[in-house]
């Protein structure tokens, strides 16, 4: 794939063709979070898209410009659960057959959810590296892989959640953005950069998953060993040759935020907001409720997912 640029024009296109099918999810704001945090926030709730994360954007935006052939063959994905689940409605609405490779301990909500948008779902043990199971499974298939965040078909539907945010609220003086492959945050920091260019934006990783930040800051692609995170929507291993380019060239600051800090930022939005958020979700505003980040001005907030496993979040709960 190399270098492919994503550019603004490609979010603004990928905007086009989602938007009669993505929801343009709300934008909410809370008097009680302003006063915590000392800034005005807007919450862009991709909890309450389709499928309930922000994924469906950008695998509704590569699966719909598939080649005649290509959707013939049909997809395949690798993920833990969102992109899973996103890959698995958009090929149902679409009419692409889908296959998506899962580990066998992905949270029983969202094996079931890709299951029930009618994808067939290949399991492999968590030890397993998954990106050659999906390629073995691919190539014994003859299917079109598409990758979680390493696509710039990927990156330009993501950003598509930044855009509709600041077309919303006018002019954002920061925006912070959950990290995982970066995928979103490569998009929105497109995005930011063309329709609010003073905009500080900042992509917030689970402190035991920062890949990302340490390339970020070495200006040098680092890969680490899969994290152990309740953030399971950020348990990458590293940035992609697509989406690292990037993040150097529009994100501004990166930081992170440890399990024990994200797990009261989630439960604060459950209960004050009354907005079901999961764990990686809840990551840019947990960066904010932990003080890594001085918020000024009009500031947003991507919460970029919704799928929690209630019987886990109970047990938190009670701990």
């Amino acid at each position: 794939m190399g270098e492919m640029r994503v550019t603004y024009d490609d979010v603004a296109a990928a905007h086009e063709r989602i938007k009669s099918v993505a929801h343009r999810t709300p934008v909410l704001s809370s008097a009680t979070a302003d006063a915590l945090i000392g800034a005005t926030l807007f919450f862009k709730c991709e909890n309450l898209q389709r499928m309930g994360a922000f994924k469906f954007r950008g695998a509704y935006n590569a699966l719909s410009q598939l080649s005649a052939d290509e959707r013939k063959r049909g997809v395949l994905a690798f993920s833990s659960g969102n992109h899973a689940q996103a890959v698995a409605l958009a090929g149902k609405l679409l009419g692409i057959k889908t296959v998506i490779v899962m580990p066998e301990n992905a949270p029983r909500v969202k094996l079931e959810a890709t299951r029930g948008y009618g994808a067939e779902v290949v399991t492999y043990r968590k030890d397993d590296d998954r990106e050659r199971v999906a390629e073995r499974v691919a190539a014994e298939r003859g299917m079109v892989a598409i990758p979680p965040y390493n696509h710039p078909h990927i990156v330009a539907g993501q950003g598509t959640a930044a855009k509709e945010l600041i077309e919303e609220t006018g002019p954002l003086d920061m925006l912070l953005v959950p990290c995982g492959g970066a995928g979103l945050l490569s998009g929105c920091a497109i995005a930011a950069r063309q329709l609010a260019p003073q905009c500080h934006v900042v992509g917030v990783e689970p402190a035991a998953g920062d890949d990302a930040t340490r390339s970020f800051r070495t200006k040098t692609l680092v890969t680490i060993p899969v994290p152990n995170t309740i953030a399971d929507g950020a348990r990458t291993t590293s940035l992609g040759s697509i989406t690292f380019p990037l993040v150097l060239r529009y994100v501004n600051e990166m930081t992170t935020v440890t399990d024990e800090e994200l797990l009261p930022a989630m439960f604060w939005l459950w209960e004050r907001m009354k907005l079901v958020v999961e764990p990686t979700g809840a990551l840019a505003f947990a960066a904010l409720m932990a003080r890594k980040i001085p918020a000024r001005g009009r500031v947003g907030v991507v919460l970029s997912g919704g799928n929690v496993d209630l019987r886990w979040a109970a047990s938190q709960l009670a701990r």
